[in-house]
């Protein structure tokens, strides 16, 4: 990945024109960006690590796997937040001291005893796409911090064709996961926008949600079973599909984000490669009618693989970028549906007659069509805006069908009357991309015209959003997982006790604290 913004660099897109004429009115006049610094000239504090620690880490690994150099550390210096970004553009940075790249299980149980052995904390790592700050070189109480890189345990371990199960390396990816199961004639079927790089344990990590969820559903019920090393021993985890066997213990580990252990393994459900494909679109005249329709047809069941509703603020910028400036300005939601394996002619009727009766028009294949082809390239045009010196953040909650509207109204009043606060105009957009039969989730793009200090200003908006989220109802992440962005909100939303919970389980696996400290529970609790 491009070390300072998203994705492959070949594919950094200027912003187009349409979109670049529009900011002005909606953000008023936009600052002129500082310059970013190349990745030669950052500066970073001399490694921590010790001879003795190196000498260890690479006894576990071998020697080339050891990565102590400026650049590795400044690569794994965090993940793809806009904060993340912003940060990556200044001349001096925090970086872990060193990066720690193990092949299998066995090594990385051993990386953990020699960090336990020596003092040193360790941060998990599979694509770097993390949002919420888990992947801050955080030491903790403790002398260095390395990036444990997962990428080497990469593979298809076991594929069992007749149960419909196969188990992954961790540091799979999303790509290379389904190109292992097609050489099958099956397919995982989970795409998150961060699907190109984020890898298989990651989606188990951070309880990921891909964009196929209303047909395939979320990662982690995808998941059958669980590999983990812990500071204080193994776990394998999912004898069977169902078990009476106490707690189930998998979900300890989903969501878990490196605090209790280090996922290695991951046993998941999969399908057949569906043989049909069938797109739609459909117009809305505002966001509450398309809200009832997607409820509709949530709660009928069996409807489209994906459907995706944006409401008229985004709906404007998505017909500005492919240059409808016209009907840019025009008023009305939109939503798309994607039909995906068998009977599909049924369910795409059943859903249409929903979509119909809450007042959608079909709007053809067209813009469904476009939005599969480019859906894991919004992050580009994040980098393009970020570039111009537009703030451009994202942000996701989830509540039930009938809090739905009164937790949008509650964010989008936060990020307005925050940013405004500041002296910055701004603009949000929304959309609803994951349902249920009981709610839905909410997923926030917000720009805004800061004049100075970004990383400043978002700080108290971003604190003034948690804080609304949780007092209209809703959770503080759907899907981009909890990290150290959301760890002072998740006793708010899990109590006291829930806390408690987590900190016990923390100390049980992992006493000397040296995983991700920070992350999920704050650190003061882990003590």
């Amino acid at each position: 990945m491009r070390w300072n913004g998203w994705g492959d660099p070949a594919k950094a897109k200027d912003l187009p024109l349409a979109v670049r004429s529009l900011l002005p009115l909606l953000l008023g006049r936009i600052r002129k960006p500082e310059p970013s610094v190349e990745l030669s000239a950052v500066r970073v504090a001399a490694s921590a690590l010790t001879d003795a620690d190196l000498t260890a880490f690479r006894a576990a690994v071998g020697l080339q796997n050891v990565d102590d150099s400026d650049q590795a550390r400044i690569r794994h210096a965090g993940g793809r937040s806009t904060p993340d970004l912003l940060r990556r553009r200044q001349a001096e940075q925090d970086a872990p001291d060193a990066v720690i790249r193990p092949a299998d299980h066995d090594e990385v149980r051993a990386c953990l005893e020699v960090a336990v052995a020596r003092g040193v904390a360790v941060i998990p790592f599979g694509g770097g796409t993390s949002v919420v700050g888990a992947l801050d070189p955080e030491r903790g109480r403790h002398h260095a911090v390395v990036s444990l890189d997962l990428r080497r345990l990469s593979g298809l371990i076991r594929f069992d064709e007749i149960s419909g199960e196969a188990v992954l390396a961790a540091g799979t990816t999303g790509p290379e996961a389904e190109a292992l199961l097609a050489a099958h004639g099956f397919e995982l079927g989970h795409y998150p926008q961060s699907f190109r790089y984020a890898t298989v344990g990651g989606f188990a990590a951070a309880r990921s949600s891909g964009q196929n969820s209303a047909g395939n559903g979320r990662f982690d019920t995808m998941v059958t079973g669980i590999r983990v090393a812990t500071p204080t021993g193994d776990i394998e985890l999912g004898r069977s599909p169902g078990s009476a066997a106490g707690p189930d213990l998998v979900r300890v580990f989903l969501g878990s984000e490196g605090i209790f252990g280090v996922i290695t393994e991951v046993r998941v459900r999969v399908h057949p490669i569906p043989r049909d494909r069938v797109f739609e679109s459909w117009s809305f005249p505002d966001f509450a009618s398309g809200a009832e329709a997607l409820r509709r047809v949530a709660q009928q069941g069996d409807g489209p693989t994906v459907i995706r509703l944006s409401d008229e603020a985004e709906t404007a910028v998505s017909l500005a970028q492919v240059g409808r400036i016209g009907k840019a300005l025009a008023k009305g939601a939109s939503v798309v549906t994607v039909y995906e394996g068998d009977g599909i002619v049924e369910r795409r009727a059943r859903a249409s007659a929903h979509l119909v009766a809450a007042g959608g028009i079909s709007a053809g294949e067209g813009a469904a069509e476009e939005w599969l082809k480019g859906r894991f390239d919004g992050p580009y045009l994040r980098d393009s805006l970020l570039d111009a010196g537009v703030f451009c953040e994202t942000l996701e909650t989830a509540t039930t069908w009938s809090n739905l509207q009164p937790l949008r109204a509650a964010v989008e009043r936060a990020l307005k009357d925050g940013f405004g606060d500041a002296g910055a105009k701004s603009y949000v957009m929304c959309h609803v991309s994951h349902i249920y039969p009981t709610g839905a989730s909410l997923y926030f793009t917000v720009l805004a015209g800061v004049r100075a200090d970004p990383l400043g200003v978002w700080a108290p908006v971003k604190a003034r959003v948690n804080n609304a989220i949780i007092a209209a109802g809703g959770t503080i992440s759907h899907h981009h997982a909890v990290g150290r962005d959301h760890a002072a909100w998740l006793g708010e939303e899990i109590g006291e006790t829930g806390i408690r919970i987590l900190a016990a389980i923390k100390r049980e696996l992992d006493p000397s604290g040296i995983l991700n400290p920070g992350a999920v529970i704050p650190l003061e609790r882990t003590r």
